[in-house]
């Protein structure tokens, strides 16, 4: 079993210049084939710029280059797009699912309360980085609710999918936002995506880090600290954490 970690956006902040960061994007190897944990944006978001896209240009550094798209990351590895049978989306902003239609025979799974924010009208500033036209090709949509299950503290829906995988809800960044866990023969991999601050950074005040990603974080780090053996991952992660993984 291979987890490949790409950086599908490349999107680094002024100040503090030590956040030079990608989005991380999991490429798994599952029975069902590959598997996309989250997209980065599309071949299409970088000739039409969504909104929050260009918002986000004034204020951070991007190549905008279309060759970080995770359907050209992927076929780089290798594969083939048309092996990437399913696609686990964290959340549903641009920089997470913008690459859906290109990679238009995959299954989505997302929480259902994420899917009726994308569709429904926008409540937050953040509801503006929801770009319609992503899921424009109509794909098979898997929905999920909360089933009871847990995953150590945490509530966690299993996925259809082997290796073992859950959606564990983390809300707050979005309406519906969720992390996801996959077993490994190394052990446990919590991917939390927006849930907590770019590799869980102290370096953003505390009512900041709450206003953008949500209530999750300090739990997230208390639950970091106490077990170490568990790999965790934010959907943004510093472009070493990536140039680390090639070598």
């Amino acid at each position: 079993m291979t987890i490949h970690h790409l950086n599908c956006f490349t999107c680094s902040a002024y100040y503090p210049r030590s956040l030079q960061t990608g989005a991380l994007c999991l490429l798994v190897e599952t029975d069902r084939g590959l598997l996309l944990v989250d997209t980065g944006p599309g071949l299409a978001d970088y000739v039409r710029i969504p909104l929050m896209m260009q918002a986000m240009r004034v204020v951070t550094k991007m190549p905008i280059d279309a060759d970080e798209a995770a359907v050209r990351r992927v076929t780089r590895l290798g594969y083939d797009a048309a092996d990437v049978h399913d696609i686990v989306l964290t959340h549903m902003h641009f920089d997470h699912c913008g690459g859906l239609p290109d990679l238009p025979n995959a299954r989505v799974h997302v929480h259902r309360r994420e899917f009726e924010a994308f569709s429904g009208p926008p409540h937050t500033l953040l509801d503006l980085a929801y770009v319609r036209r992503h899921l424009a090709h109509n794909p098979d949509v898997v929905l999920y609710d909360d089933t009871g299950e847990r995953w150590f503290d945490f509530a966690a829906i299993r996925l259809p999918v082997e290796p073992r995988m859950w959606l564990v809800p983390l809300f707050g960044h979005t309406r519906g936002h969720c992390g996801v866990v996959i077993e490994t023969p190394a052990g446990w991999h919590f991917h939390v995506g927006g849930a907590a601050p770019i590799n869980f950074s102290k370096a953003v005040p505390d009512n900041v880090t709450r206003l953008m990603v949500g209530p999750h974080a300090a739990r997230l780090r208390t639950f970091r600290a106490a077990h170490p053996e568990i790999l965790m991952t934010t959907g943004h992660m510093p472009l070493s954490f990536f140039e680390a993984d090639a070598n």
